[in-house]
Order: structure tokens, then sequence, then C-alpha cells
């Protein structure tokens, strides 16, 4: 199969070398922020097909690639793993993995060229190359400059560098940080924080921009067009909003606050994904948002994702928050959250239990629990983002 690609990719290279030109996509919707000058041309891809009509089309260069993927490749794709300690290299071949999440072990004591090597043999094992990704959000999260061998200090938080600087500072910040993880092999950054808050009790405040709506819709949007302008996917956490909610990693949080609050406030910022040029995801909390759904997780959920996708017009990667954390704990004692997460609507399953939950869904779509379509949607929004990024070069690319 890895053959099969690479002689996919040299096709798809020389076609690129006589392209001709391409046409201009159509304007995205436009950002709150985006009067302000938010949104940069340079965010945009220069040349690229419009937008199919049906926001389930597949590009027919997407499609070339899922008609050689087995029901396995596709599968793997869907999966955003945490970094294993074991068998690393070895299983991104196994699992056909979509990418790697790295976390602060996978830095602990390593110079630049020791990461960088690491990451190189992940890339070298894929057929399909990886998604690399990192929460360096600056501050409290800060997995890669937390070792002074990779960077002389940390990451401040991006309330600190906007109270310093304001929008130029947080933009010359997130350009210092894509800088550094490019450098390291590093094609993701799990970042900027969306959730709207500006009380210091909350959980999520000192990960926040600490400010209203609408400023923190500014913010997110500079970032995200910083980042797509550096070719550093972002991806836009927590959907649908964070509000003043307990800590999902150890329990439940069950928010009881109206739509009408969402729509006015916590969904602003989330819009930037239209800054993104196609090189951002978005991130879907593990709270149960009442107003939305009663009973799951947002995670979990289709109306959710139906809220993201028909509300908010996102149709790019969508993805769940770390199915490790208690909160859906009590949905993952059989193994099929991950069928449960594609069920809702998410696109990438981010996790440590892959090499269980991997089969399961297999397992699901064979059983005819899953439907394939799911499956092939799904992977070609993940190979879209790859492409995005210039990870993939697509026959639609060089047309």
């Amino acid at each position: 199969m890895k053959h099969v690609f690479t002689a996919l990719l040299s096709l798809c290279f020389l076609l690129s070398l006589a392209a001709c030109s391409g046409t201009r996509p159509s304007s995205p919707p436009e950002s709150p922020s985006a009067e302000n000058g938010a949104l940069a041309d340079s965010a945009l891809p220069e040349e690229a097909d419009p937008e199919p009509l049906d926001p389930n089309a597949i590009p027919s260069g997407i499609q070339k690639f899922l008609d050689v993927m087995t029901l396995e490749e596709k599968a793997g794709q869907l999966f955003f793993v945490r970094c294993p300690a074991e068998n690393a290299v070895s299983d991104v071949e196994t699992y056909h993995l979509g990418g790697y999440l790295l976390f602060g072990r996978d830095f602990q004591d390593k110079t630049a060229n020791d990461v960088i090597q690491t990451v190189a043999a992940y890339q070298n094992a894929a057929a399909i190359p990886l998604l690399i990704g990192v929460d360096e959000e600056g501050g409290t999260v800060v997995r890669v400059s937390s070792n002074p061998n990779l960077r002389s200090s940390k990451f401040k938080s991006p309330q600190k560098i906007l109270a310093v600087g304001g929008l130029d500072a947080l933009r010359q910040d997130t350009r210092e940080k894509d800088r550094l993880l490019d450098a390291l092999g590093i094609n993701v950054n799990f970042s900027p924080v969306c959730d709207v808050s500006t009380n210091p009790e909350d959980f999520i405040y000192a990960r926040s921009f600490g400010q209203d709506a609408a400023a923190t819709a500014e913010d997110v949007s500079a970032m995200v067009t910083q980042m797509s302008a550096d070719n550093m996917g972002s991806v836009l956490k927590h959907f649908p909003g964070y509000g003043n909610n307990a800590d999902t990693h150890t329990g439940i949080a069950v928010d009881s606050r109206p739509l009408e609050t969402f729509q006015s406030s916590d969904f602003l910022p989330f819009y930037s994904f239209a800054a993104g040029g196609g090189k951002t995801a978005v991130l879907v909390s593990h709270n149960i948002v009442q107003c939305m759904d009663a009973n799951l997780p947002a995670s979990l959920s289709p109306a959710v994702h139906d809220v993201l996708r028909q509300e908010l017009g996102f149709d790019g990667v969508v993805m769940t928050d770390d199915l490790a954390m208690e909160a859906v704990a009590a949905y993952s004692k059989d193994g099929a959250v991950a069928v449960m997460a594609l069920q809702a609507g998410n696109d990438m399953v981010v996790t440590t239990d892959y090499r269980t939950q991997i089969p399961g869904v297999i397992a699901a779509v064979e059983s005819g629990t899953l439907e394939e379509e799911t499956i092939d949607r799904a992977c070609a929004r993940v190979l879209q983002w790859k492409a995005a990024l210039g990870l993939l070069v697509t026959e639609s690319d060089a047309s």
C-alpha cells in the first residue's frame, strides 16, 4: 500500500509541474472579526477548486486516494492518538494511524535533533504522511518549551502576551511557536483555546484569553490567520465552549446554560475557522450541554455536531477531546466509544486505546453497525486537511 501511495504522489507531482491556473475559491464565511481585517489573504490558498455544492461530496482528487485504500487503512486515518511509549514506529504501519499527539514525556530531556529524528522515523513508517500534533498553548500548557533544550524559556500565556503588546505581540508569539514546532517536524498545534472566560475562578480561565466573546474572537482569528500563513495546522477547542464548567479530565461536567448564550457568546470565536484556509480543525469537549443534548457528552452527541456543521457551517475535520478522560469513562467500558464518536459526526478520535478501538471500528463496519460511507466521508476530510497542510498532493491540486 505504501508503494501505491508513493506512485500516486509522484504522478500528482508531475502533473503539478504542468498545471494550469486554477479558480480562486469563493469567499469563506466571515468571522466576527473579519471587518477588523483579521482575515488576511495569505491565510487562503492561492489556487483551489471551488467548494462542492454538496458538503458531503468528496473531491475527485481525494476520492482517488480512497479508491485504493482498504477499510483498515481508512479506519486508521481517523485516529489521532497519543504517542505510545513502546512500538511507536511499528504501530504507525500496523494500524495505519492518521496522526500522533505528542506530550511532555515525548520531549523530556531530548535535544532538537533527538525530536527531529524520532518524528522522521514515524513519518518514514507511514504510507500516508502523519499529522504530528502537540498542545503548545503557552502558559500552563507547554509540552515543547518546558524543555530548556528546545527553548530557553517557556512560552507565556496568551493573556500575558496580549497584556504586554496586544494583537501584534500575539501574532509574533504565534509565529515563534510555529517556527519552533515546524523545525521539529510538528505540523499541528492543538491551539488556540476558544473558550470564553472572564472569571479567574473558572477552570479554563488560565488557558483562555480572559476576554469577552468579541475580543476572544478577534484574538483567535489573529492566531489562526498567522498559523495558516505559517502552514501550521490549528485546532479550535473546546466546542461548543467550556464556560465555567468543571474539569472533564477528572469527571463529568454539565452545562445548563441556554442556547442563546452559546449563540451570542461561546460560538463567536469558533467562526474563526474561516481564517484558517482549510488548515483548521475543531475539537469537541466532553461537557454535557443540556440545551443541545441533555444525555450525551458533546463529543458523542450527534445534536452538537449538527450545530457545528449546520449552524456554524464548519466542514473541516471535527475531532473528540481525549477519550481517555474520565468524563467519557462510562462509555468506554466495552471499547465502543470510538464507534459512538464516529457515529456522532467526528472525523478523528483522540485516544490512547487505539489498539482496541481501531479493530472495534473495523468490526462495526463489517457488522453494519457503522456505515462505511461514514468512514469514507471522515477519511476524506482527514486527507483534505493533510493536503491543505502540504502533506499530500492530490490530482485536483495539480489541475
